[in-house]
């Protein structure tokens, strides 16, 4: 059934009931995909009266809302499907690690059998010591962690194509010891032989890669390793080898001849296995400029640069990793609070978020930033660093000029930001240097008057921006500072 309409609120009659015909389906030896695809095309569908009567109802807002507000439609034990791929915003705190793999196609050689095999495809995650994880693999929404995922099985098809979807959530500690493994079994439709059919090939990809981000997103073509049943349960053995058909290329193993046997106690097989995966993740990143700024203790000789290959990240990439984000800014600034050497590049860094939340494309993660300020934000000296960078930057505008006009552009979130952490800093400390903090957003204000009686020709659009932007800030400073003398 299309429910385009009510998905979009272009229906909204809760009391109309809609019919779904059951369908009949031909073709026995298609694949499932193949059938379901076939369903959805169909026009004319020859029922004779049989289906599912359903009534549809859309319901706004997010879970929890949603729980308060319907408690007659929704309550605990309600299965909720999250969306594969992210929502328009994340707020801060809404963690999330799921990864989405994709059963797609294989082909097997039949061996010394007379026809194709019936393959079984077993998924499992297993951590670098080959120990099974327990309760990480879910085939639906609602449905309770399972050990191993087993597949449609294709009777006698060289090349059997499955799309099944399954989602992995593997807590976050454990995802870089972590890999899929993937066994290949032959099944018989007799019982009494299906009992001796062993694994005859395996396949595995790690959650991690070399540079410490996740799996792409995408489809990833698989090397089908064979080995002897009882060696392929040793993740030693294999967990060296190249696990995709590009590692295979890009480490310059041999791919043909003798030499192949040189991978330890497993050979490369000519059949072949594809699955895509999809990671949704609030923790794992792809990019490693980003991983880099995110685990800046692990290289600080390398903050600097972290911190200047932040600003060439794609915006997507940041805004879902916001609140990490801005935490491992204002962590590098708090944890250098006697030294200065990483102030202007954090400055900078935290100008580059603001404004590309103020872009179009990711306006609507203004709340996110706002939520963020008022709940999360707890660095209690940024407010002296932050006043610092932006007085450099006013008081030489005509060197300066491109940074101070990205920074006037961010002045309402850079100034909620300085408010912010004084405000933090006076419940702790009880308005201790009260008389220093004044004085430096007078000297700041001073040194804003100054700029703008300078004649200088290439101040002009600074100017222009200052007067834009500098309203925008009075309702947060007079929260610290007298309203009479801000005047």
């Amino acid at each position: 059934m299309d429910v385009t309409d009510i998905i979009t609120g272009k229906m909204d009659d809760e009391d109309k009931q809609h019919f779904i015909p059951f369908q009949p389906v031909a073709g026995e030896n298609d694949f499932l995909q193949t059938v379901i695809n076939k369903v959805i095309a169909a026009k004319e569908v020859n029922h004779k009266g049989q289906g599912l009567w359903v009534t549809l109802k859309l319901l706004p807002g997010d879970i929890h809302h949603i729980r308060k507000d319907f408690p007659h439609l929704v309550d605990r034990s309600t299965a909720v499907a999250r969306k594969m791929g992210f929502p328009e915003i994340i707020m801060p705190g809404d963690v999330r690690n799921d990864i989405y793999v994709t059963l797609v196609q294989g082909e097997f050689d039949k061996g010394s059998k007379t026809t194709p095999k019936n393959v079984e495809v077993t998924m499992s995650v297993y951590d670098e010591d080959g120990k099974k994880l327990e309760n990480v693999i879910f085939p639906g929404a609602g449905d309770e962690g399972i050990l191993e995922y087993k597949s449609v099985i294709y009777y006698q098809v060289k090349q059997p194509r499955w799309f099944e979807t399954i989602k992995v959530a593997i807590p976050i500690e454990d995802v870089n010891r972590s890999h899929l493994r993937f066994t290949f079994r032959h099944r018989s439709s007799q019982d009494y032989k299906d009992k001796s059919e062993k694994i005859f090939a395996l396949s595995f990809v790690k959650l991690m890669r070399y540079d410490g981000t996740t799996l792409r997103d995408g489809e990833h073509d698989l090397i089908v390793y064979k080995a002897e049943a009882k060696k392929m349960e040793d993740a030693s053995l294999y967990l060296n080898l190249p696990a995709t058909k590009l590692e295979l290329e890009e480490k310059g193993y041999p791919t043909t001849g003798k030499s192949m046997q040189n991978l330890g106690n497993c050979t490369i097989s000519k059949d072949s296995f594809q699955i895509s995966t999809l990671v949704c993740s609030t923790k794992l990143t792809q990019n490693v400029d980003l991983l880099g700024l995110l685990k800046w203790r692990s290289n600080t000789s390398l903050l600097q640069q972290n911190l200047r290959q932040l600003m060439k990240v794609d915006g997507g990439e940041v805004v879902k990793f916001l609140q990490d984000t801005l935490d491992a800014l204002f962590n590098i600034m708090m944890e250098n609070s006697d030294s200065d050497t990483f102030d202007t590049l954090v400055f900078d860094a935290l100008v580059f978020i603001i404004g590309l939340i103020a872009d179009r494309k990711f306006q609507h993660f203004n709340p996110v930033l706002e939520t963020y300020i008022r709940k999360h934000f707890s660095a209690t000296l940024a407010y002296t660093k932050l006043t610092k960078v932006l007085k450099n930057y006013v008081d030489n505008a005509e060197k300066l000029t491109d940074q101070l006009l990205k920074a006037m552009k961010a002045l309402e979130y850079i100034f909620k930001f300085i408010v912010r952490s004084r405000v933090l800093f006076n419940q702790l400390y009880e308005n201790k240097g009260e008389a220093d903090f004044m004085e430096s957003l007078r000297n700041l204000f001073t040194s804003f008057n100054n700029m703008m009686n300078s004649s200088a020709e290439s101040t002009s659009m600074v100017k222009g921006a200052a007067l834009k932007y500098i309203p925008t800030i009075v309702n947060d400073v007079k929260l610290v500072f007298d309203p009479k003398e801000l005047r």
